[in-house]
């Protein structure tokens, strides 16, 4: 199973950007959209099943606003649109797909750089996350949690820490919830075969951010500990350029249980 978790900052500005073309080749099997920015109708939906891939998604109430996307070529034996959460649902940032005994999550977290008001927000929204999900894994164990996270959790995760320590994505309060969710049998996948810092998945768009590497790695795909074993590989691929942020790759090994 190879996924990709890719923030596209709107579908039909990547797809201006050649988006169409990097899925027709076949970068991986299911691949997890957020900030897509369209109601379902404004879609791209007939070159997306041209390319390969079916498509689920939850868009937000708010025109040209946040929303979510996972396009697959595996069939899911179910798709959820949101967890429960009234506001989060709304802005559209929450879905499921279930593969067999799999349950992959594609969520696009709250950004709290506008003003207080959505950073108390955000802090909101990872409580009820993590309350969700982890009611989910008594169910369901086998967990694959792809999104922006608008979070970094480490000082690795960021060009410049000192400079950013009081900056939302990588307040203290936030990195605590980082610990707080890998502490709770959640693994950073990207984490588990690339150590190295300069390792980044969004970038500003001022100053010639991404020509000089000056980024945040804000991207994850998490998984539940049963998943562990089946890690196979996961990097971060600047190269493709249709966002402000790249995309997020993983593959697990074979998995006998789907």
């Amino acid at each position: 199973m190879r996924i990709i978790t890719y923030n596209v900052n709107g579908i039909r500005s990547a797809v201006k950007k050649g988006f169409i073309d990097w899925l027709k080749t076949d970068p991986a099997d299911i691949i997890c959209l957020q900030e897509i920015k369209a109601n379902k109708e404004d879609v791209p939906e007939k070159e997306i099943n041209d390319a390969g891939y079916s498509i689920y998604s939850f868009s937000a109430q708010k025109k040209g606003y946040s929303g979510v996307a996972i396009l697959t070529k595996m069939v899911p034996d179910a798709v959820i649109y949101g967890n429960g959460s009234m506001q989060s649902d709304a802005e559209g940032r929450v879905i499921r797909a279930d593969f067999g005994t799999i349950t992959l999550i594609n969520a696009y977290f709250p950004s709290g750089t506008s003003g207080d008001e959505r950073q108390g927000y955000k802090y909101q929204w990872l409580n009820e996350f993590l309350e969700y999900i982890e009611e989910l894994k008594k169910s369901r164990t086998q967990l694959i949690l792809c999104g922006d996270y608008n979070i970094c959790h480490k000082p690795i995760d960021i060009h410049d820490p000192i400079g950013n320590k009081k900056s939302s994505g990588f307040l203290p309060e936030e990195r605590a919830w980082m610990d707080v969710f890998f502490g709770k049998g959640y693994i950073d996948s990207f984490r588990e075969f690339n150590k190295n810092p300069h390792q980044y998945s969004w970038w500003s768009t001022r100053a010639n951010s991404r020509e000089n590497n000056k980024g945040w790695r804000i991207d994850y795909i998490s998984v539940s500990e049963p998943l562990k074993s089946h890690l196979k590989h996961s990097e971060i691929l600047p190269h493709i350029k249709h966002s402000d942020h790249c995309p997020v790759f993983l593959e697990l090994t074979e998995l006998h249980t789907l």
